[in-house]
Parts: structure tokens; sequence; C-alpha cells
């Protein structure tokens, strides 16, 4: 049978995802071995000459490389780029792209809530530090986008739900390019910081009405 292109790309996610997460729930390091087609083949319900298409694919894109007579090997794996091409197949979809950030601001809305009775002063003090850092970027007239993402997350940590917190990772991840995207548009950046401060503040106040107000407002205006 003869894949269409939507069919073909499905196939190509699905890989990818199944590749992305055996490396992070079994903590792999370049060098070490990945299913093997058979294995793949199974797990995705796919042919095994689609899979092969597919690890071809990645092997050119060096996430992996294939060696004769052994099998299948991460080949120097890197976070960042293995989700950026994740993000690229996903995000293609319009749809896809807008229920992806439609359920992250729903996820970022309940974290803050969840904050506001559960952070402690040590995710103040990791705050705090991560502002530090993006108001000195912003002065030197960079791009705080590394901040930006521990910002979030340390107040999905401190809703102290490890699901909601799983679930919420990969989300921005995949969304990554969309939020650069945000935050390099003219004085978003330092905008985005002082969102971010006052967000901090409803939530060491306690004031789960005003911190869930007020990252609505932030996530409108970086148009997540």
């Amino acid at each position: 049978m003869v894949l269409d292109s939507s069919q073909e790309r499905k196939v190509y996610e699905g890989i990818l995802l199944q590749i992305h997460e055996i490396v992070q729930e079994r903590n792999l390091r370049p060098g070490d071995k990945l299913p093997s087609e058979r294995e793949l083949s199974e797990q995705l319900g796919a042919g095994r000459s689609s899979v092969r298409e597919a690890l071809r694919a990645l092997e050119l894109l060096g996430l992996i490389e294939t060696r004769r007579g052994e099998g299948t090997f991460l080949k120097s794996y890197r976070h960042n780029r293995l989700i950026d091409i994740l993000g690229f197949f996903i995000l293609r979809d319009a749809k896809t792209k807008k229920d992806l950030i439609e359920m992250r601001r729903i996820l970022e809305l309940d974290a803050v809530r969840l904050a506001c009775r559960r952070a402690t002063d040590k995710h103040f003090e990791e705050m705090e530090r991560i502002l530090a850092i993006a108001e000195e970027r912003v002065e030197r007239g960079e791009v705080p986008t590394e901040e930006d993402y521990l910002f979030h997350r340390v107040i999905c940590r401190s809703s102290r739900n490890s699901i909601l917190h799983r679930i919420w990772a990969p989300l921005v991840e995949y969304s990554n390019s969309v939020r650069i995207e945000s935050l390099s548009r003219e004085g978003r950046a330092k905008m985005a910081v002082g969102e971010h401060r006052e967000i901090m503040e409803a939530i060491r106040a306690g004031d789960a009405t005003a911190a869930v107000e007020k990252m609505r407002h932030h996530l409108e205006n970086s148009k997540l």
C-alpha cells in the first residue's frame, strides 16, 4: 500500500515521538542502542518499510546511526534539536497548533492557582534569581527566551502537582518557536519580564484571583 503525504507524516511523527520518549524514560546517552526496526514497527503499528525510511531520515538529521549487524544507536543526542524537529512536524497543522496553545493556557492558569497555596520560599528565591538574570539580559538588548521558560517552569513546579508539570513541559517545548517569535517582538521581552514579576508578587500574596488574571493577561500579550 502506498501512503499519502498525510499518512507518511504521521508515521514520521510517531517514530520521532517514540524515540523522544525512549530517550527520556531510559535516560539514554550517545552510543546507547535504540529499539530495532521490528520493535518500533510493532509499537507504532507501522510497516517495517515505513519505519526503515523514517529511521534513514533521522540518520540524515544526525540523530541516530545504524551499524551493520549491530542495530541503531543514539548519535550525539541533543535534546533541543530533537524538540525542534518534533515541533516542526507537530506545528505544521494549524488546528494542532491552536489546540496545543489552548492546552498550555489551561495548564498555566491552573498551575498559578495552585501555586498561590503551595509555593514555598525556595520557589520564590528561584523566581527572583531568574527574573534578575532576565532583566540583565533585556538591558543588554538580548531576548531572555531561556529565562522565560524557566520562570514558567518554576510556577508549574510550585503547584506541586507532578502530573501537571509532566504534561506542561513537552507542550512548552513543542511550542518553542511560537514563544521565541513572541518574545522577539519590539519591546515584548521587557514587558514580559515585568508581567512575570507581577505574577510572582500575586502568587506571593496568595491572591489567586489576581494571579490568574495577571497570568491570563500575560499569555494573551504573548499570543499564547
